[in-house]
């Protein structure tokens, strides 16, 4: 009896060391990234580049494992970058945001190097990566039945300042840039104001001599204007 019971214990623990040597031999591994949402669209043809500044959306990266197959969510622990980073960013988090300086599209990847397994197991290194598309729409200066051109405003010198538009649809603080969308052949006036103690100096791009204030742009296509406070 004595004997057949270590004999059973024997094999047991014989069992044992198989699965766990086999289990060893077989850890979780990561095989794939898959980045929710994978595809993103920002913007309108009658909207202005630069107004699509600042428009955020939160990504998310989602590992595929094998030993046993799983899915997590990893979106804290992928490596994120951008490929056309003047068009889109993306942060550590993985919040992409554009930066309403240029349309088109751009990839964005979330990489992990899995140099050990989920177990702690030294690996090869391989690296896994998954990839979404993001894209800006190029404004075409159409839109709402009236054709429209960007009047996009820009400033200079080491003062601050204020300008606004008539009519409205274009004004804001140093240092910008910013953009506003106006019916084709009109006359927009800008007038600047400095704040903080800084002077109104001068602008270029305007059809005014470059002293007169407020200046005077007429919206024959797509114009920029630049205001120099000191």
């Amino acid at each position: 009896m004595n004997a057949k019971f270590l004999g059973l214990v024997a094999l047991v623990a014989t069992a044992s060391l198989l699965l766990s040597v086999a289990s060893c031999g077989r850890d979780q591994r990561l095989v794939s990234i898959a980045i929710q949402p994978a595809v993103e669209t920002v913007g309108s043809s009658n909207i202005p580049v630069m107004q699509n500044q600042g428009f955020q959306v939160q990504l998310r990266a989602l590992g595929s494992y094998i030993h046993p197959p799983v899915t997590k969510d990893i979106t804290s622990e992928v490596t994120w970058a951008s490929n056309t980073p003047q068009m889109f960013t993306v942060d550590s988090s993985g919040l992409l945001t554009a930066t309403g300086l240029a349309c088109g599209g751009t990839l964005v990847s979330a990489t992990v190097n899995t140099n050990t397994s989920a177990g702690g197991i030294n690996s090869t290194g391989a690296i896994v990566t998954g990839y979404m598309t993001a894209s800006v729409v190029c404004f075409t200066g159409s839109g709402g039945g009236n054709n429209t051109n960007a009047l996009t405003l820009t400033f200079s010198g080491s003062g601050a300042g204020t300008v606004t538009s008539n009519p409205s649809g274009l004004s804001g603080t140093s240092p910008g840039p910013f953009v506003g969308a106006f019916t084709v052949g009109s006359t927009v006036q800008l007038t600047a104001t400095g704040i903080n103690g800084s002077n109104f100096v001068s602008w270029v791009g305007c059809d005014t001599p470059g002293t007169t204030n407020p200046c005077s742009v007429t919206m024959t296509g797509n114009r920029t204007v630049t205001v120099t406070f000191q």
